[in-house]
């Protein structure tokens, strides 16, 4: 029996536990865990009234590693996934370790005090995990994830090398407030906040945020202002994919987002530093985080679609190739299969298909692994199968 345990009831909590249920044959025993009980509880109830199917729900502290512990030897899983927040990954890494299970995240550790997305302290415990024979599968939400998966399924179907990626991401969807994020806010405005950076000729070039802009034409959304951001899928796709060249990253902003960022950067209430109010410690960013919509929220009013996916660029029997691999996601049908927008809804999903194949032992190898490294055919299939379909483009090499 294959027993499954999710740590993390946000929207992308939801979707991988919606996700799972739907997949039983596989995940035969679901158990979802975090710190807030009642949302917990509430997914559950939306599973049995939705597909009529049982799971289990759990309340745990993922920054203890004691607590987490106890509760993995209680559920007795195969693999753990964790969609709590970056800031515990190394603590759910850690409880897996001392437990002998699995462990599949989508995102790399965030250290809470500094804005730095960086695989180097999940990629040191590769000798632990090897060790214990365990499989750390890391990355795998969309981006950073599917478009991994992209990358090496160009690598190996259309290239003999690829020499430039460009990762793009739109969301064109609308949910109808001044200012909303669509995932968590901490971490999205220190993403955006964050200097750019790309990869070119063998050194990192940092860039201002939002320095570098370009228009794409994203197909069934048109074209939108696209900036380069620096997304953490670069650092691993760097060292996995051969002739690689530059990759870079970007990700499209609207005015009204924009406007809204900077008059809380220029205030002060994107820091991360706490500062003294009234004899109390605070943390700016924590103080918005708390005044925005909860992005699990946003699900029943959003409309419109996203498109993520890849350029690649390079050679093929001595000729240049040029592709553009790419998924198109509704939100209102996101939230009519799983209650949950896209930006949830194109992370949990490939999140259960990690672990659906981790399972089934068709990705299945020891250490801290991302996704680039493992034959990208089974999970290609799974996305076409589980609501993730994906289109393949020849574009004009010479453009």
């Amino acid at each position: 029996m294959n027993r499954v345990l999710i740590i993390g009831a946000g929207g992308v909590g939801r979707v991988v536990a919606h996700k799972c249920a739907q997949n039983s044959e596989i995940f035969e025993h679901i158990t979802l865990a975090s710190r807030t009980l009642s949302k917990c509880e509430a997914i559950r109830d939306e599973i049995k009234e939705k597909q009529n199917k049982s799971i289990d729900v759990a309340q745990v502290d993922a920054d203890n590693v004691e607590e987490l512990v106890k509760l993995i030897e209680e559920v007795k899983p195969y693999v753990v996934i964790n969609v709590a927040l970056p800031y515990q990954d190394l603590t759910i890494m850690d409880a897996c370790l001392k437990t002998n299970v699995h462990y599949l995240d989508t995102a790399n550790y965030e250290h809470p005090d500094t804005a730095k997305f960086e695989y180097k302290e999940q990629w040191a415990k590769d000798p632990d995990f090897k060790a214990n024979g365990l499989m750390a599968l890391l990355g795998s939400g969309f981006d950073p994830g599917v478009t991994n998966v992209f990358c090496a399924y160009a690598q190996k179907h259309y290239f003999d090398e690829i020499h430039t990626i460009d990762i793009l991401d739109c969301n064109a969807g609308d949910h109808g407030y001044p200012f909303a994020t669509n995932f968590n806010p901490e971490i999205n405005i220190r993403e955006v906040n964050s200097k750019g950076r790309y990869w070119e000729n063998g050194k990192w070039i940092e860039t201002e945020p939002m320095e570098i802009k370009m228009v794409w034409d994203y197909p069934e959304i048109g074209p939108k202002d696209s900036y380069l951001l620096y997304h953490e899928e670069e650092e691993s796709l760097v060292k996995n994919i051969k002739g690689l060249k530059r990759i870079r990253f970007f990700m499209t902003f609207g005015e009204s987002y924009l406007t809204h960022l900077k008059v809380l950067d220029n205030i002060g209430l994107t820091r991360i530093d706490p500062i003294e109010v009234d004899g109390c410690k605070v943390i700016p960013l924590h103080v918005v985080k708390a005044l925005l919509p909860d992005p699990a929220s946003l699900g029943p009013r959003t409309k419109g679609k996203t498109n993520i996916g890849v350029v690649c660029e390079g050679i093929k029997d001595g000729k240049k190739r040029k592709i553009y691999i790419y998924n198109v996601c509704d939100h209102q049908e996101a939230y009519k299969e799983v209650c949950a927008q896209c930006v949830s809804y194109t992370t949990g999903v490939p999140a259960m298909i990690g672990a659906k194949l981790m399972c089934e032992g068709k990705w299945m190898k020891a250490g801290t692994i991302n996704m680039e490294q493992m034959d990208p055919d089974p999970f290609m299939e799974e996305l076409n199968r589980q609501g993730l379909p994906w289109n393949v483009i020849e574009m004009d090499p010479e453009k």
